[in-house]
């Protein structure tokens, strides 16, 4: 597998590469034609934010499985399109918390402390030492607000408490009271946050949701006329020329901000004349150590995918994960072996697909389980590549329903953490596998419709309906026998109709698979309903 490189990283990230024994290229400066006719010769791409990523580069992406961005923001690459080819796009947004957290404590420190001010009025000489222009304002007992709680939020907050600040947060996303061991308290409303505080600062992702989050009316009219302003995040999050206005009329108190709606900003931006501001270049995460952090776990979250499949700092998975603790890993290796013998059992067109989970496990890891089930159960119905990342896309532009049901309890007969997949197809048709996981870690299939069994899905499957009257079973083995295909595990199950009538289920696994010849002749027996045959990947011991 090969590794692109489009924008330049440190040396250290392209060690390690190099270590975990892939190959890569560095095609620094790309234009859109040219990444176009790159991207599809290689396994995986990284880059920071010069490379654009637009849906025109992945138009044919060939064989690229993911993006990685050494850094947070994904704004130059196209998550609609990556999602829809399949394409996992990961950044690296732990990397620069730290570096990020410090960098909006400089902001604020030197806006509290006017200390652009003060340190080029030193310069200009003993003639004038004005110290009562240049007084600051104390930070320990004021109030200020955090705009979103994710990492650097949290760090920043936690540095506000060791300056015995007050500290209120604002995020939709979290849904307790309380942050950081109830030291931190959560405002829902966000006119009523800003209400209340001395100085305000942002650490949230760009998008319709947040764009001018700080807009005009509120600056003019809903802020203490001490506030600071931070702004570390995105550019588009607070209104710049309102912003600008309210420092010039005296609406708020001053400016620390490092990002910009269009970067870099204008030569006559009203900010470069505003008072009492603080302008910095996007500098919050350019530090050393953070460079350094993000080429590296940029590069090692690509090689994670692609060597075992670990997904890291994902932006377009939608919260599959798959690095799941030790007790809750073998439901990962269950749902896509429930879904390769629903595949096998539903030929016609798929309608419908519910997923049910019951158990603390299941239940936990619901939405990861129902992908890799799904993108199991379509890939035969798809020429193009269906896996985690798109299968959900994909479902939705086929009009195939995908549900999604957490139960409290697990079906009648069952205890313990029960997957269950359901598949309705275009001809009326449905069938249903349950299926758990034991101590041993092992998967095993306890229901397929309405027969119950115990078995680990596994290897070469023959699954066989049939009236249950004496003699099939013989046939069945007989068959296999004159066919020399030996029969390694064979489970059989009965159910029950209304009428008294009774069907059965044999479920083989056999050591070679089984020629088309030999399940014509299966089927050829009379009282014989169904036989499908499933090759399913044997477990790795």
């Amino acid at each position: 597998m090969k590794i692109l490189v489009a924008d330049k990283l440190a040396e250290e990230g392209l060690e390690f590469i190099k270590q975990s024994g892939m190959a890569y290229d560095v095609k620094v400066g790309l234009k859109e034609p040219e990444l176009a006719a790159e991207v599809p010769n290689y396994e995986g791409l990284v880059v920071r934010s010069g490379a654009k990523v637009t849906a025109k580069v992945l138009e044919n992406p060939g064989k690229l499985r993911v993006i990685a961005r050494a850094g947070v923001g994904v704004d130059n690459i196209d998550l609609p399109a990556s999602t829809a080819k399949g394409i996992l796009v990961l950044n690296t947004a732990a990397a620069s918390t730290l570096s990020t957290a410090e960098h909006a404590w400089a902001l604020l420190m030197s806006l509290a402390r006017k200390i652009p001010g003060a340190d080029g009025h030193v310069r200009t000489g003993p003639a004038k030492w004005e110290k009562t222009k240049y007084e600051g304002t104390q930070l320990a007992g004021k109030t200020i607000g955090v705009v979103g709680l994710g990492r650097i939020g949290q760090t920043v907050a936690t540095r506000a408490l060791a300056f015995e600040m007050n500290v209120l947060g604002f995020d939709p996303f979290v849904t307790t009271p309380t942050v950081l061991d109830g030291r931190v308290k959560v405002i829902r409303d966000f006119d009523e946050f800003l209400s209340q505080v001395d100085i305000i600062t942002f650490h949230v992702p760009g998008g319709a949701t947040t764009k001018h989050l700080l807009n005009r009316d509120r600056l003019f009219g809903k802020c203490k006329k001490n506030l600071l302003v931070i702004n570390d995040s995105r550019g588009e999050v607070v209104d710049e020329f309102a912003l600008a206005d309210a420092l010039k009329e005296g609406k708020i108190a001053g400016a620390g901000i490092d990002v910009y709606a269009k970067e870099p900003p204008q030569s006559d931006h009203p900010l470069f004349t505003a008072p009492n501001c603080v302008l910095t270049p996007h500098l919050g995460a350019s530090t050393e150590e953070a460079q350094n952090a993000v080429s590296v776990q940029a590069c090692e979250a690509v090689v994670a995918y692609l060597k075992t499949g670990e997904i890291r700092g994902a932006v377009n998975a939608g919260g599959i994960k798959l690095d799941l603790p030790a007790d809750e890993l073998p439901f990962v290796d269950l749902a896509r072996r429930i879904g390769m013998l629903l595949s096998g059992l539903c030929t016609s067109g798929i309608k419908g697909i519910t997923i049910r989970g019951s158990g603390q496990r299941t239940q936990k890891n619901l939405g990861t389980l129902a992908r890799l089930a799904t993108a199991e159960i379509l890939r035969p119905h798809f020429t193009s590549p269906v896996n985690v990342i798109n299968v959900e896309h994909l479902a939705k532009e086929r009009g195939i329903d995908l549900v999604k049901v957490p139960e409290n309890a697990p079906p009648a007969g069952l205890v313990g953490d029960i997957l269950g997949v359901r598949v309705e197809t275009a001809d009326g048709n449905s069938h249903r596998i349950l299926g758990t996981v034991y101590a041993d870690g092992l998967p095993r299939l306890l229901r397929l419709d309405n027969y119950s069994m115990d078995m680990i899905p596994e290897g070469n499957m023959v699954i066989i309906q049939n009236k249950d009257m004496p003699g099939v079973i013989g046939f069945v083995g007989t068959t296999f026998g004159d066919a020399s295909v030996n029969i390694a595990d064979m489970v059989i199950s009965r159910d029950f109709a209304s009428d008294g009538t009774a069907t059965a289920l044999m479920v083989l696994k056999t050591d070679s698979q089984p020629t088309a010849a030999l399940l014509t002749a299966l089927l050829a027996k009379k009282n014989i309903l169904h036989v499908v045959s499933v090759a399913v990947p044997p477990r790795n011991k």
